[in-house]
């Protein structure tokens, strides 16, 4: 599993494993959860993605449980979490409506809150998960500085902005943007060519690619994108979504596609996707199914 350097001092696996949906197994046991991330570790994925608002903001308290069981797994493995979205459920309930919170205080209390909640000092990644239109970027920016600086956080991003927000956040703060984790997919394909890939291309900036198999749908609806993409597998003998995450990681732009599922059969063969070599014809060829038309 090749590793993508993040920032001085951290590295990601090139597959994340997505725990956005880890509340909605029959088993959140802390030993099932185990399970699920060696399973991971066995195959050198190593970034575990999270975000307060999994589960109705109980996703990082199943992690946090497993880790409590079982400590040593925590060096062994990078964290990423998300905060800024209040919505009317688990401790937000009361709220009357949702909205987005990137005042200084709230990050501040949702970095505490998800330490307590993932029993770990550290957050590997902190993103801001959706745009705020009512952000104050230099509090922001401060806010995300001065979380990094106190060592409970070791690297800051984002989540669904668009290039305009990003410069915007960036450009009141000393502590650099690392990442954008934003839709990518066979189905969703407009970030390459909507300027979205091409501006974290032209700066070096990985990028996080969450929904990678269109939230599931791109493997259960028939399609024409979806006929290629087992025209394909079967040219390889491989698997349609194996294929489509290949075509993510085939993009000269670095791509770490966010894996998520519950099922351990299909966790033990995320890594299956970085043995296919996808050509530039063969990308081509997917490509041109999901437009439903050839290129001009």
């Amino acid at each position: 599993m090749d590793r993508i350097r993040i920032t001085e001092g951290l590295e990601f696996s090139r597959i994340v494993y997505g725990m956005w949906r880890v509340g909605d197994d029959a088993d959140t046991s802390p030993a099932h959860v185990q399970a699920k991330i060696e399973s991971c570790l066995s195959q050198g994925i190593t970034t575990m993605d999270q975000a307060d608002i999994y589960g109705d903001y109980g996703a990082e308290a199943i992690l946090g449980a497993a880790l409590r069981s079982a400590p040593a797994l925590r060096d062994r493995i990078e964290i990423v979490t998300k905060c800024d979205i209040v919505a009317p459920a688990g401790k937000y309930a009361g709220a009357r409506v949702k909205y987005y919170d990137t005042s200084a205080a709230h990050i501040a209390a949702s970095v505490d809150a998800s330490l307590a909640n993932m029993a770990t000092d550290r957050i590997d990644l902190l993103l801001i998960h959706r745009p705020d239109p009512m952000m104050n970027h230099v509090e922001t920016g401060r806010a995300l500085d001065a979380a990094v600086a106190s060592g409970k956080v070791r690297a800051v991003g984002v989540s669904n902005f668009k290039p305009h927000d990003w410069a915007l956040l960036q450009s009141a703060m000393e502590t650099p943007l690392v990442t954008n984790q934003i839709e990518l997919s066979v189905t969703a394909h407009q970030g390459f060519t909507n300027g979205d890939v091409a501006f974290h291309q032209q700066h070096a900036h990985p990028i996080m690619a969450w929904s990678p198999l269109g939230g599931g749908s791109l493997m259960t609806q028939d399609s024409p994108a979806r006929a290629m993409l087992e025209t394909v597998a079967a040219r390889h003998g491989s698997d349609a979504a194996s294929v489509a995450v290949a075509w993510l990681l085939a993009h000269p732009a670095t791509i770490l596609p966010v894996m998520g599922t519950n099922s351990l059969d299909r966790i033990a063969r995320l890594s299956a996707a970085c043995d296919l070599t996808i050509d530039r014809e063969t990308w081509f060829e997917i490509y041109t199914a999901a437009l439903g038309h050839e290129v001009p």
